[in-house]
């Protein structure tokens, strides 16, 4: 029977774009991932959907499996004759038991590969601006457990040497024994003055950091109510948190901002959230279904010679009108003959990857921006093919119309509330923990106002930002507060504009 192979993985200290390029290969190419606690979700979306996921994380007082039968489950699915990846947060070999586990796979004659991960007693401490070296501050720095019992007589940590014989040291998982940490160095020779950061979540969006000394760093952390996981900086290099903190203090850090999006277009827009230090919560308004008669659209696509122009308004509009194309066994050589209009250019972007180069794309996004773009052009007595959403309003039809063009509007795909997501976002807003909500089109309004109802005022106790005029207007009819609104009518144009709003308000 052929033997697998088992590869000991480190994720990083949190944030998923810190996984080695070998670390995301790895992970691709997984049968079987045996992943830990606090790893990020968006690395196992990475992963083949076929590849098995296996959960063995401890948390205090709760853990999944015992480092004996992890051992074993490695062991076991490595004889199934399949690639097994040990994905473990942070370094594998610092503090991780990875030795351990390699020990095991010696033993049972088990392939083995190890690929080093960021370990979080560097990263966590970068990205709160503090380097655990220094040229005038600090030659060394010791990553030391604060996971242990302490207080045991035969413990491994030699007090009298940590205290005054390294420059910086680094406890990670010591929340519990901070106090019992800051004692000790202090009876050992530390002097009480010394710098203490405590960072919590390190490298995530909700990153907090609780700077201090060693003589009052804990009534610090205590008054902050800062819980596990958290790493531990002794040392006078947490002094240049002061001038070189870069992570946590952008416009959007810690920022809790509901994304209304389609929850299949949301990722990407939360992606571009995390980036800027918010803290992106996906409750998606709508769906995306497609059109229950498709009919009337597939008529308009078989009788594309009749038409001058197609203007497509939105990236789902593309979607599905070429899924029908497909259905109908044709494809984009159908439009050879067509003119191509698109509302802006995340629309036209998805046009290109069919092929298509739109013949007009507005210099302003917005249905406003259309109509004045083919007003430059002389379209009168040509026939408009404009394949939408089934809630889409009037505006364009009228406007083209008026340029003295015939339109034939047809549905291509509807919009739907997700209920159980609504609720979700009307608890949210209800307790006041969100920041934020961000609005991209009019349906997303009238979806979450229709499950607020009654009790509409809670959304104004978070920020309104809308990505367009229209979908704005929609808003303030509702009886919100439109407080941001997009200068350019795009997903980054709208993470411009809160950042910009939230810059001025420092």
């Amino acid at each position: 029977m052929k033997v697998g192979k088992v590869y000991l993985v480190g994720a990083g200290p949190g944030d998923p774009g810190l996984i080695s390029v070998k670390g995301m290969e790895c992970l691709q190419k997984a049968d079987v991932i045996v992943y830990d606690h606090l790893l990020d979700a968006r690395l196992l979306d990475s992963a083949s959907s076929e590849a098995e996921r296996i959960y063995v994380g401890k948390t205090a007082g709760a853990h999944t499996m015992s480092q004996t039968e992890i051992n074993g489950l490695l062991v076991a699915k490595a004889k199934e004759g399949r690639a097994v990846i040990r994905l473990k947060g942070g370094d594998p070999f610092v503090l991780g038991r990875g030795g351990e586990e390699a020990e095991t796979l010696v033993e049972n004659g088990i392939l083995f590969e190890v690929v080093p991960g960021i370990t979080s007693a560097v990263a966590v401490p970068a990205y709160a601006g503090i380097p655990v070296t220094h040229r005038q501050l600090a030659s060394s720095f010791t990553v030391i457990t604060g996971h242990e019992d302490l207080h045991k007589n035969d413990s491994n940590l030699n007090w009298v040497k940590l205290a005054t014989g390294v420059d910086t040291l680094v406890f990670l998982m010591g929340m519990k024994n901070l106090p019992y940490v800051a004692a000790k160095l202090m009876e050992h020779g530390r002097s009480l003055d010394t710098p203490v950061a405590v960072i919590k979540d390190g490298t995530r969006a909700e990153q907090v950091t609780v700077v201090g000394s060693l003589k009052d760093i804990v009534v610090k952390v205590k008054t902050q109510n800062l819980t596990p996981p958290a790493v531990i900086v002794v040392g006078e290099v947490v002094r240049l948190r002061k001038r070189l903190r870069w992570f946590d203090n952008r416009p959007l850090s810690g920022k809790r901002i509901l994304v209304t999006r389609a929850r299949h277009q949301a990722s990407a827009l939360s992606q571009l959230l995390v980036e800027h230090g918010a803290l992106p919560i996906e409750l998606p308004a709508i769906d995306i279904k497609a059109t229950d008669n498709t009919g009337e659209l597939d008529r308009a696509i078989s009788n594309l010679k009749q038409y001058h122009w197609i203007i497509f308004t939105s990236v789902n509009g593309v979607a599905a009108f070429w899924q029908r194309l497909h259905e109908l066994m044709l494809d984009s050589r159908a439009l050879s003959e067509l003119k191509i209009g698109a509302i802006g250019p995340a629309t036209a972007g998805v046009l290109e990857t069919r092929g298509i180069v739109p013949d007009c794309v507005p210099e302003i996004y917005t249905t406003e921006g259309i109509v004045a773009g083919l007003g430059n052009q002389d379209i009168r007595g040509q026939r408009f093919l404009l394949p939408r959403a089934d809630i889409a309003d009037k505006e364009l039809v009228r406007g083209i119309n008026r340029l003295g063009a015939e339109v034939n509007e047809v549905v291509a795909y509807r919009t739907v509330p997700v209920t159980e997501a609504l609720v979700r976002a009307k608890q949210k807003l209800l307790i006041g923990e969100i920041d934020v909500i961000i609005f991209t089109s009019s349906s997303t309004v009238s979806n979450l106002v229709t499950a607020i109802s009654e009790e509409t005022l809670a959304i104004n106790s978070a920020k309104v930002a809308c990505i367009g005029p229209k979908t704005a207007d929609t808003a303030n009819r509702a009886g919100l507060k439109v407080d941001i609104l997009a200068g350019e009518q795009t997903i980054p144009g709208l993470v411009t504009a809160i950042e910009d709003y939230f810059r001025k308000e420092v």
